[in-house]
This record gives structure tokens, C-alpha cells and sequence, in this order.
């Protein structure tokens, strides 16, 4: 028997995992589907290059969404992390927390306490940022937050690129003013013996703690439901191979398996849409037809140019003799080109100067990247992403069966909504206007994809190959009302002594990647719990 059972280990498991065992008097079990994340691909920053197409499948789901008719018929590739870490084990390492109005308009639309100011303390509680404490950065947090050492020369040419353009430089995204383009901060060991390594969360929170004796750390696990009695969360099912074994908790259940199978898990346990649980057999334990509904994502558009800079990242004899030398760099100091996370810079713009917040963020990437990098091209070159950052349209997760090792069913709908299309066009023409500037011509070389630009022509283009950045989000909703499927304390409503706590809570998707978001609502659930 265990006081808390966290299904998942990922940026919000390990979190909570890590701080509710910091009392010595209370007992907790975390499951974790994959392994340790502690292999050297897993914490070689430039190691995500292999894992997030797939070809380390034991730290990636690799899942497929349903046809997107809006993408001419095409699944899309979502790729997932898979062991201690979560998806933090293969992301890119940006630190960024979205825009403060983002967390604002949470609070107005009935989530109490999720204003920016009620999150801010809990970003500053995680995080050891190598810029020092200030009153928008933390030190001496588990996070270690690295500046950008290893960014190309390049990347002060798309900068400069943007300027160009009438937009201004931004040496700090998360500071007062997100708007602008510069340099990333990452995720990344900058001091200690872990120097040059991912930061992932398990790495910042975890590992140094899994000898504690009240913390119960299982891997390989996968679980297959949520056991409940009469209308409360007693524990967890779980299979281990073809074993089944069972976690109970005295008083919680916390389920941190993301946007995409925190809302499969509750279905498989009978908590979700009625008609949906009795068509595929399970007993219904609380009907909450918005389980799995409200998936959103940031839909993304990527230009990719040649260079004949082999000073970038590529495939070719000057970038494998630079990658060899690298690695010894690597090993010795923690230091060079192994510590890349790609996508070095980016931006934050607004694609109409009356909008009051960026509405579309760039990721300039100093690699040929094409199809999630399950493509590859002989050279050298760059490519930059544009994602809209608040996407309408509106997708769900739903049960494929009632098997629990079966991949959760996944339809982003991407591009339902005009308003996504008309947005993403914009984006696409402002972000292909800066890759045109002067700055970068001495890099540009042939576009692997070129296109015209009319809207029929980037219409065109998008449709053939949109993709994801990676941040799904909005299936378990939080709310104030009494049809959102978490109370603003990430209760879920209908069972009592279960709670949700990752991605999937966000009402709305943040404008910015979600890693940095999520681990500071864990840490912000995690205080609550254990204050009471």
C-alpha cells in the first residue's frame, strides 16, 4: 500500500514523484511504461536527431494519428517519449514558458489560481538558470537552464534576417516581453559533473533520488487501468510483460501519461464519454463525455534551404570528421557541437502589429530537417518551422479498443477550423519573407521545396506537409465548470482521490513549447498536495 501512486514519469511524474518523497512519512509509487531514460543517446543533447524518428523505439511511442482530411488525407507522425523523462527525454531542450497572458486568460475563463503571477513562483522554484536569480529567473532550482554556447554563426543571420524585416532582437523570450527574434535557452546541464548533458526531468528531479526508501520507482510498466470503489481511486492495474500486478493508493492516484493516453487511461477505467466506454465494453464508472476532447496541437510549417556552409549540421565527410572530433570535445568538457539542440534560435511574432501577443513562433534549425528528420539528405544546410501558437480547431483521443496496449486513437482535426489555415498562411509568408532577407544570403542555397506565394500557393504547401511540433494538449480540460473533466486543484470530476496532472489539463494551448509549462504545474500541484 502506498500513499500516492503517479502513473507516468514523465516532465510532470517526476516532478511529483520527487517532491511528494521528500517527506520521509509518505509512501509513493511511481509506474513508468519505459525504461531508466539514462542511456547515452537519451542524454547526448544531439542524440534527439535518431530517437525522435523512431529509431531508438524504446524511448518513443512513434504514433499515428488518424487520415487528416484537411491534410490531404495523411496521418500524422507523433512521436512521444518513452521512459523516465517522458517527452522531455527526446525534445529539443527550449526552455520557453509561453506568453504571460496565456496563463492570464486560464484565470478569467475560471481556473483560479493559474494566473501568470500565481505560476511565476513555481517556474522560479524549478529552475537553475545560468543567468542567475532575478525577479523572472530562478537559481538553484532541479532544472538547470544553459544559454545557447554552442549556436551557430548562423543563427545571428536569422536574427539579423528578422531585423531586416522591422522586427527587433530578444535576448531573453521568457523575460519581460516575449516578442522578437534570438537565441533559445535549453534544458541543459551548464555546471556539475552532468556538464553538456540533457536536462530531461527525470535527470533534474529523479535520478539523484530513487534510493530514497519511500519512493518506489517501477519501470516497464504498463498500466492498463484505474482501480476505483465505489466512486474513488484506490489504485492502479498494471502489466509487466504478461504479468499483472496492482499499486493501491491510501490516497491518491495521479495519472501524468500526457495529452494523448492520460485521457486513454481513464476511458480504459471507465471514466469518459458513456457511449464510447459501452461500445467498446467497459463499464462506466463516471460519465465525462469530455474526456479526450479538446485536443489541440501547434500545427507547423517547415522551409528547408541547401547551404554550402559545412559549418552547419549535416551529412557529408567535413560534418562526420566534425561530429568525431565533437564527441571527444563532449566527453572531456561537456562542451561543442554535441550539445546542439538544432533548433538554436527563433521567434515570436505577430503576424498583424494590432494583435495584442505573438501569434506564431518560428524554430530556426541549423540542419536540413525534412519529415521529422525521417528523411535525410546528403549536405549541409538550414531550415526554419513556423507553428501557429493558438490553433481553434479542436480534435479528440478516443479508445481504438479496450486493449491497453493498444496505441490510443488520435485525430487532431488539424486545419478544421479556417481561421488555422488563413493564420498558418500568413505565418508561413512572413517566416519564407525573413529566410529571403539579405542576412542569410551568403548561406542560401537551392529550397528543397519551393513555393510561389499566393495564398493558393502556400495553401498548397501546407496541406502537403504540415506537420506537428510536438505539443498536444487540452484532453483532460481543467475548468471551473461542472463539464470540464478537472477542477482548477486537477481534480477529476466524478471520482474522488484521482487527479490529472501533465499537458492534457491546459485549457487552452500556451503560446510556446510546453515542456517548461508542465513541469512548473507539477511543481505547483505538488506544493498544494503537501501543504494540505
Amino acid at each position: 500500500m502506498f500513499d500516492y501512486v503517479i502513473v507516468g514519469g514523465g516532465s510532470a511524474g517526476s516532478v511529483l514523484a520527487a517532491r511528494l518523497s521528500e517527506d520521509p512519512d509518505v509512501r509513493v509509487c511511481l509506474l513508468e511504461a519505459g525504461g531508466n531514460g539514462r542511456s547515452l543517446l537519451l542524454r547526448v543533447p544531439s542524440g534527439a536527431a535518431a530517437i525522435v524518428p523512431g529509431r531508438l523505439r524504446s524511448a518513443n511511442w512513434c504514433f499515428e494519428s488518424e487520415p487528416q482530411p484537411e491534410l490531404n488525407g495523411r496521418r500524422a507522425y507523433q512521436p512521444r517519449g518513452r521512459g523516465l523523462g517522458g517527452s522531455s527525454l527526446i525534445n529539443a531542450m527550449l526552455y520557453v514558458r509561453g506568453h504571460a497572458s496565456d496563463y492570464d486568460d486560464w484565470a478569467a475563463g475560471g481556473c483560479k489560481g493559474w494566473s501568470y503571477s500565481d505560476m511565476l513562483p513555481h517556474f522560479l522554484k524549478s529552475e537553475d538558470n545560468e543567468r542567475g536569480a532575478s525577479a523572472l529567473h530562478g537559481a538553484g532550482g532541479p532544472l538547470q537552464v544553459s544559454n545557447a554556447d554552442w549556436a551557430r554563426p548562423i543563427n545571428q543571420a536569422f536574427i539579423q534576417a528578422g531585423v531586416s524585416r522591422g522586427f527587433r532582437a530578444n535576448d531573453d523570450f521568457n523575460g519581460e516581453d516575449q516578442e522578437g527574434l534570438g537565441l533559445y535557452q535549453a534544458t541543459q546541464f551548464w555546471t556539475g559533473p552532468k556538464k553538456g548533458e540533457r536536462c530531461s526531468a527525470s535527470a533534474a528531479y529523479l535520478h539523484d533520488h530513487l534510493g530514497r526508501p519511500n519512493l518506489t520507482v517501477v519501470t516497464g510498466a504498463r498500466a492498463s487501468r484505474i482501480l476505483t470503489t465505489k466512486g474513488r481511486a484506490t489504485g492502479v492495474a498494471y502489466r509487466i510483460g504478461r504479468r499483472e500486478e496492482t499499486a493501491l493508493a491510501a490516497r491518491e492516484v495521479l495519472v501524468c501519461s500526457g495529452a494523448l493516453q492520460s485521457p486513454q487511461l481513464l476511458m480504459l477505467s471507465g471514466i469518459g464519454p458513456a457511449d464510447e466506454l459501452r461500445r467498446h465494453g467497459i463499464a462506466v464508472v463516471a460519465d465525462r463525455p469530455e474526456v479526450g476532447a479538446n485536443l489541440q496541437d501547434h500545427l507547423d510549417y517547415t522551409s528547408v534551404y541547401r547551404s554550402a556552409d559545412t559549418d552547419l549540421l549535416g551529412i557529408g565527410f567535413t560534418g562526420l570528421k566534425a561530429m568525431g572530433k565533437a564527441a571527444g570535445e563532449w566527453k572531456r568538457e561537456g562542451t561543442g557541437l554535441l550539445r546542439s539542440t538544432f533548433a538554436e534560435s527563433g521567434a515570436f511574432l505577430k503576424t498583424d502589429p494590432a494583435l495584442d501577443r505573438p501569434d506564431i513562433q518560428l524554430h530556426f534549425v541549423v540542419a536540413m530537417v525534412d519529415d521529422h528528420a525521417r528523411r535525410m539528405h546528403m549536405g549541409y544546410g538550414y531550415s526554419c518551422h513556423v507553428c501557429l501558437l493558438r490553433p481553434h480547431s479542436r480534435g479528440r483521443v478516443g479508445l481504438k479498443s479496450a486493449d491497453p496496449m493498444a496505441a490510443p486513437l488520435i485525430d487532431p482535426a488539424y486545419l478544421s477550423d479556417r481561421r488555422d489555415l488563413d493564420g498558418l498562411i500568413a505565418g508561413t509568408r512572413l517566416m519564407r519573407d525573413i529566410m529571403e532577407a539579405g542576412p542569410l544570403a551568403r548561406y542560401r542555397g537551392r529550397e528543397l521545396y519551393p513555393t510561389g506565394s499566393s495564398d493558393a500557393e502556400l495553401e498548397a504547401a501546407i496541406r502537403a506537409r504540415a506537420e506537428t511540433i510536438y505539443h498536444p494538449a487540452g484532453t483532460c480540460r481543467m475548468g471551473g465548470d461542472e463539464a470540464s473533466v478537472v477542477d482548477p486543484h486537477l481534480k477529476v470530476r466524478g471520482v474522488d482521490g484521482l487527479r490529472v496532472v501533465d499537458v492534457s489539463v491546459m485549457p487552452t494551448l500556451i503560446g510556446g513549447n510546453t515542456n517548461a509549462p508542465v513541469i512548473a504545474m507539477a511543481e505547483k500541484i505538488a506544493a498544494e498536495i503537501r501543504a494540505g
